[in-house]
């Protein structure tokens, strides 16, 4: 039986969950090490559920086929946000059991007029993206991921900084020598916004020429990738932390990598999505959405309408489409959103109330509300949502917990929950538990990755 006590979950695991553990251990460090951009996870997602036997919703439409119980089909949102469904028995009125989590992460946005010289040396100006401490992004290796539309429509892509041999990129730092009058800064002056510059070239293409390395630069990405200045005005290039995913411990029972928050619940939600195959009632959703980071705005996150819209093609391809059953499946869903906890720290002891705060590698977290000092800004699951979930749990055997972001008015943070709970849904929260949250690499433990998979399994079976 799953028991909220504070026991790891290590040693309740048979050799057989071990290998079973490792097996998604690995998947999942896979995806963090290549699908660290929307675009790419969007891409890897689309390459699994067609794998699986997801069709194109688009496709559908266009062929005017009509859906039934069984089918599978997805459908993706300008290459930066994608939702699957596999059809139930029941008519979609009745509601879909949706598991919610997004694919954008912290990091620095290339500017549309980036690159300038300064001193003899190249920089790209950059805009930095989510919540970060920014005194966390010097001095670390970075690549850069993105895509560069020409004039003509053409796109290009660009990764470098992943392969062996590529070069890597930089924020500098200020030697200590000379930082005295920084270091009476406080953390969150210490490193200024405007001066998260990525440094890119020294080697000047004709030696005491003005600007000469930002045109060795240029001249370097123009033979490689066909790309000129004037291009960086329609590019969305970013730089993350480069290198893999790694094990992390002696004992390996975690993961170190960049961009967990929240691909950690994006991984495990889709791969739950994918395994939970065969007939069921209720129609399943697995929806991965942008911009979360920054308040699900834009037309790529959960504040806009797309889920909607899709949902309205899909009841339309079933041949149940009316405005009243869009409303009323909407009303009658019950959803996972998907999104990860802060986990205790030792270091860090006063953040936390230890009575109700996540911990590395007792299970899968749920946080009935988030927000901030008084409950601001949160959905707040109901008693009897939280009592199904349990049962839910316990019959699958999925061990949890329930936990805080933090100590009472120290701080918050929210996630979709809040935005799906304005169609009358039930929602909570739900994720696994991260160490060093928003910080270019961050801490998970693989027993709550796995935990959750299995959780989100349970809920697509029995929601």
């Amino acid at each position: 039986m799953a028991k909220e006590e504070k026991a790891s979950v290590w040693s309740s695991y048979t050799e057989a969950d071990k290998e079973a553990l490792e097996k998604l251990a690995a998947g999942y460090r896979d995806f963090l090490s290549t699908c660290k951009t929307e675009r790419e996870s969007v891409r890897e997602a689309v390459r699994q559920a067609e794998a699986a036997g997801y069709r194109d919703l688009q496709d559908v439409l266009r062929s005017g086929e009509k859906l039934k119980a069984g089918d599978k089909v997805y459908a993706v949102n300008m290459k930066k946000s994608i939702v699957l469904f596999q059809i139930g028995e029941e008519p979609l009125e009745k509601g879909l059991a949706i598991l919610g989590a997004h694919i954008d992460t912290c990091r620095l946005d290339v500017k549309q007029n980036p690159l300038y010289e300064d001193g003899g040396l190249a920089y790209l100006d950059t805009h930095y993206y989510g919540g970060i401490k920014k005194y966390q992004w010097v001095t670390l290796p970075l690549a850069l991921h993105g895509v560069v539309v020409k004039k003509d429509g053409t796109v290009v892509e660009i990764c470098i900084g992943e392969a062996e041999g590529d070069p890597v990129f930089c924020v500098t730092d200020l030697l200590i020598h000379l930082s005295q009058e920084q270091m009476k800064k406080n953390a969150a002056k210490v490193i200024e916004g405007e001066d998260l510059d990525i440094l890119v070239g020294n080697y000047p293409l004709k030696d005491g020429e003005k600007e000469s390395v930002k045109a060795g630069v240029l001249k370097l990405i123009e033979e490689q990738y066909g790309i000129e200045e004037e291009d960086f005005l329609s590019a969305e290039l970013v730089l993350v932390p480069a290198g893999r995913a790694r094990d992390l411990g002696f004992d390996r029972s975690m993961i170190l990598a960049y961009g967990q928050d929240d691909r950690v619940c994006a991984y495990t939600s889709l791969v739950a999505m994918l395994e939970s195959d065969g007939a069921r009632k209720r129609t399943s959703c697995c929806l991965l959405v942008d911009k979360e980071e920054i308040g699900s705005v834009g037309a790529t996150g959960m504040q806009s309408h797309f889920f909607e819209n899709i949902l309205a093609e899909l009841m339309n391809a079933c041949g149940q489409y009316s405005e009243l059953g869009l409303r009323r499946c909407l009303a009658n869903s019950k959803m996972l959103s998907s999104d990860v906890s802060s986990a205790y720290d030792a270091l860090y002891a006063s953040a936390y109330d230890k009575k109700n705060v996540a911990y590395l590698g007792r299970g899968m977290v749920f946080n009935k509300f988030t927000g901030a000092r008084g409950k601001s800004g949160s959905n707040d699951a109901n008693a009897e949502y939280l009592g199904e979930i349990r049962r839910m749990l316990e019959k699958h055997d999925v061990h949890f917990q329930l936990a805080e972001l933090g100590r009472v008015d120290l701080g918050g943070g929210g996630t979709i929950a809040y935005i799906m709970s304005l169609y009358g849904m039930q929602v909570i929260d739900s994720g696994v538990g991260v160490l060093s949250m928003h910080a270019p690499w961050e801490a998970t433990s693989k027993v709550d990755i796995y935990e959750t998979k299995k959780g989100y399994m349970a809920f697509l079976a029995e929601a």
